[in-house]
């Protein structure tokens, strides 16, 4: 494709997508208190193609971040403070993990994953969730495994996961052990 013929399709979708960002702001500044300035959507629009360039993805339609910013929007670890950067970490990783799994995962199963792992799991860290939930759960996608499509990727750490969580009864066990005792 002719290189002048590809920014001018590149210029026109970076449009499209600041125009949903935008939409997207109003919805979620009104219901969340969380927005982006004008110059903040633009940088993150100007970070999906470096990202897309670093990670060696072509998009042909409008990027990930109005769903990014729709899925992530609620989450009780994200503040005005630190919405923009987060956002930008989460589109990176979202464009890392499609290679991962090399594409057999739909955007919203990959969005729904590291929401959940996001806010259940990682408690917000970003190298955790990078390094180790959907590390492991794009090796898994890409051995075959298809277990989350039939729950659009909820509730599939559990089967991955090599740590211990939390157990009620180990918990309720040292409290006896602490005060009863």
């Amino acid at each position: 494709m002719d290189k002048a013929l590809y920014e001018l399709l590149s210029a026109n979708r970076d449009k499209e997508e600041l125009a949903a960002v935008n939409s997207c702001n109003e919805i979620i500044g009104r219901q969340f208190g969380l927005s982006l300035t004008r110059e903040e959507a633009a940088a993150l629009i100007a970070a999906k193609q470096e990202s897309l360039k670093k990670h060696q993805r072509v998009e042909f339609g409008r990027g990930i971040l109005d769903k990014l910013m729709f899925v992530f929007c609620d989450s009780q670890y994200i503040s005005r403070q630190d919405y923009a950067e987060t956002l930008a970490r989460l589109q990176d990783i979202f464009y890392v993990f499609k290679n991962e799994a090399q594409d057999r995962l739909t955007d919203e199963e990959l969005l729904t994953f590291m929401k959940e792992q996001f806010e259940t799991v990682c408690f917000r860290d970003m190298e955790y969730l990078e390094g180790t939930c959907l590390t492991r759960f794009s090796a898994a996608v890409r051995a075959g495994y298809r277990g989350y499509e039939a729950f659009g990727g909820k509730g599939e750490y559990e089967e991955l996961s090599e740590e211990q969580r939390w157990d009620s009864e180990l918990y309720t066990e040292a409290l006896r052990e602490l005060f009863w005792e």
